[in-house]
């Protein structure tokens, strides 16, 4: 027994070498903060991980922030969006409750009264509605009743701007008024006892006469043209019996020439400035004395002057106007003269009485053009705010307003059939209408540049000639205003023209500094 016992214990100590594990040493791991030990580094004067040089390291890396001391409140934040969502919810709410119409011509004018565009890149009446429907929810259904309300105001005003006024006039003009009254009323009695003789020739016979007519204006030809001026003529005007022929001249000169050899006659100084116009007196070379004014101009400064045949200085100057007179035209009795200024009127001068009776408003803009009638009842205006008006000398009334014209218009005339009136504008159009019906009757597509000047046949009124800045004169039927020649030969723009009484030759002036002489062979 005991020997077996000390045999176990001796195999329980010997124990081979291979089986014993080795002891591994575990590194030590601290926990916490190194803010002691970074402390006690900076105590010794040691650079720790949070000095100088490191932390302006760091801030140059990005790493460290350094702020002004702003917070950011989450919570404000929160709450500033929940009360965007719940006014958004608000104003869908009431989008919902605002009616619109249905109408879709209705939602553009309330969108437009808002100041909206009307229409969207492919939108279409629902998408409109809708767009209507959320700008009232936001501007609220009050903003359109303003708005309705503020263009009600406007056209009460318009309206009652547009409004006719009067004030007492001098009793010069009521003593003109009744004058021109009793000279008219015969003389249209007249026109239309020979427009009823005119209508009782044959049928036939009118036609052919026409066609003669037309055949001889298709054969006018240039037979004289001559240089007037170193500077532009801005105007040409035939004598009453057609043996004279008045230029003005940009140069401030007006010439008179003899007819049809374009021999220069007389040369009249005065103005300093642009002559826009010059134009003989109804009578003058008829019956009208050399001596008396013979002829009336004027110019951009504003000066009026009348001149006699026998002199080269002026008779007499009309003063009053104080910027630029465009035109000057005789009344067809040669006792008053009319004249168009750039202050937005035009004046009627009495010259036996030698005042002026009428200062007349009603163009927004400059008054460029003036033409009477053949019976001296009415006087037509043609204005730079593209508006034409024809006023009853007898009442002071504008009786027509010529709307239509897309620019402005430089030349107006009435036709001596009495009951037409054609006017030439800045568009290259020239319209022609009836003073019976009130309207443009037709609109002719004329010139390739702004129309400066129309002028009817002053016999018949059987064509009508137009001069414009395409450097052409054309000549167009009547009625019918189909083109029947085309006087072609300046080599500038055409800034005037004039037929002469007799209807058998055609005058143009132009920039190029001449005018020419147009007969029919």
């Amino acid at each position: 027994m005991a020997s077996s016992r000390t045999s176990s214990t001796a195999t329980k100590t010997k124990a081979p070498d291979d089986l014993v594990a080795p002891v591994v040493k575990k590194p030590h791991i601290y926990y916490g903060s190194l803010e002691e030990k970074e402390r006690e580094r900076l105590a010794k004067g040691e650079s720790g991980i949070l000095g100088k040089e490191g932390l302006k390291a760091g801030i140059e890396a990005g790493n460290i922030n350094i702020t002004s001391g702003e917070v950011f409140e989450i919570e404000e934040h929160i709450s500033e969006r929940q009360a965007e969502v719940l006014a958004e919810f608000e104003r869908r709410k009431r989008a919902r409750q605002i009616n619109v119409s249905t109408d879709d011509s209705e939602v553009k004018a309330c969108l437009r009264a808002l100041g909206e565009p009307i229409t969207l890149f492919g939108e279409g009446p629902a998408e409109r509605r809708e767009r209507l429907r959320n700008i009232l929810s936001v501007v609220g259904t009050d903003a359109l009743k303003k708005t309705k309300k503020d263009d009600e105001k406007s056209k009460k005003s318009k309206e009652e701007y547009q409004q006719t006024w009067y004030h007492e006039g001098p009793n010069s003009l009521k003593v003109a008024r009744l004058w021109i009254a009793n000279y008219s009323l015969p003389r249209a009695m007249k026109r239309l006892e020979e427009a009823r003789l005119h209508k009782e020739i044959p049928e036939t016979t009118r036609t052919s006469q026409m066609q003669e007519l037309h055949k001889s204006l298709r054969s006018l030809n240039n037979f004289c043209s001559q240089i007037g001026d170193d500077r532009p003529i801005s105007y040409c005007h035939f004598s009453p019996n057609s043996k004279m022929l008045a230029t003005a001249c940009w140069s401030g000169l007006c010439k008179l020439w003899s007819v049809p050899d374009c021999n220069l006659l007389h040369t009249l100084r005065g103005h300093n400035t642009n002559v826009g116009a010059i134009v003989f007196h109804p009578k003058s070379t008829v019956s009208l004395d050399q001596k008396d004014v013979n002829l009336a101009s004027c110019a951009a400064d504003g000066s009026v002057k009348l001149w006699s045949l026998d002199s080269d200085e002026p008779v007499a100057d009309i003063e009053g106007h104080t910027v630029r007179v465009a035109r000057v035209m005789w009344h067809p009795s040669g006792r008053f003269l009319g004249t168009t200024c750039y202050d937005r009127s035009w004046r009627l001068w009495d010259l036996e009485a030698q005042e002026e009776i009428l200062h007349q408003e009603g163009h927004s803009m400059g008054v460029y053009d003036i033409a009477f009638h053949q019976d001296g009842s009415l006087a037509g205006t043609g204005g730079l705010d593209a508006f034409g008006r024809v006023w009853d000398l007898r009442t002071g009334r504008c009786i027509m307003f010529l709307e239509g014209h897309l620019k402005e218009i430089y030349g107006i005339n009435f036709s001596p059939n009495g009951y037409h009136i054609a006017t030439g504008s800045g568009d290259n159009t020239c319209k022609v209408w009836d003073l019976r019906q009130r309207r443009c009757v037709y609109t002719i597509p004329a010139h390739q540049n702004l129309v400066t000047g129309v002028k009817f046949e002053p016999i018949h009124g059987n064509f009508l000639l137009t001069g414009a800045y395409d450097n052409t004169a054309k000549i167009w039927t009547h009625p019918g205003w189909s083109p029947l020649k085309t006087l072609a030969g300046h080599e500038g723009k055409v800034m005037g023209l004039d037929i002469s009484s007799d209807g058998q030759l055609i005058a143009t002036c132009s920039y190029d500094r001449t005018f020419k002489l147009w007969m029919a062979e």
